[in-house]
């Protein structure tokens, strides 16, 4: 019996819930992530607390850096276990970072920003993510980042 769609979904937006409900960080920057399918879109909605320089205003490169680690861990996180805890298994514990290498392409107007990451190499100790963020046009980057990681035992 193939199972209703809603169904499925339901069940993957609530492993998706889990996994972000475990990183109170995600709540501090004010992260949301849209997911379509496999694909999941960050999303830093603006308000005047990110803005590190005031004329012109700009979000804080540290802000800016911080979106994309969190973009490149859950994408990470979502990438390896989504099967295992839409199943219900418990959540396993996070990726740690290795390393990021940011790249700072333009300001981060005051305005919302998006990210999106791609796992470019899973193994089973270390994984590397690439990571691009944009606002107004997809095309148009303001930053973008490699990030590596070790995996968790189980991963």
């Amino acid at each position: 019996m193939i199972e209703p769609v809603h169904t499925v979904k339901a069940r993957r937006d609530g492993a998706l819930a889990d996994l972000l409900a475990s990183v109170p960080y995600l709540d501090f920057l004010g992260m949301r992530f849209d997911r379509r399918g496999d694909e999941l879109t960050a999303i830093l909605p603006f308000r005047d607390s990110l803005i590190g320089v005031p004329v012109p205003p700009a979000i804080h490169g540290g802000v800016t850096a911080a979106f994309l680690e969190m973009t490149s861990l859950i994408e990470l996180a979502w990438t390896s276990t989504w099967t295992q805890m839409e199943a219900g298994a418990p959540r396993p514990a996070l990726p740690r970072t290795i390393n990021m290498t940011m790249d700072y392409l333009r300001p981060g107007l005051p305005r919302d920003a998006y990210a999106r990451a791609r796992v470019v190499r899973f193994g089973r100790r270390y994984a590397s993510v690439h990571v691009e963020a944009w606002q107004d046009n997809r095309d148009r980057l303001f930053a973008q980042a490699t990030g590596h990681f070790l995996m968790p035992p189980g991963a």
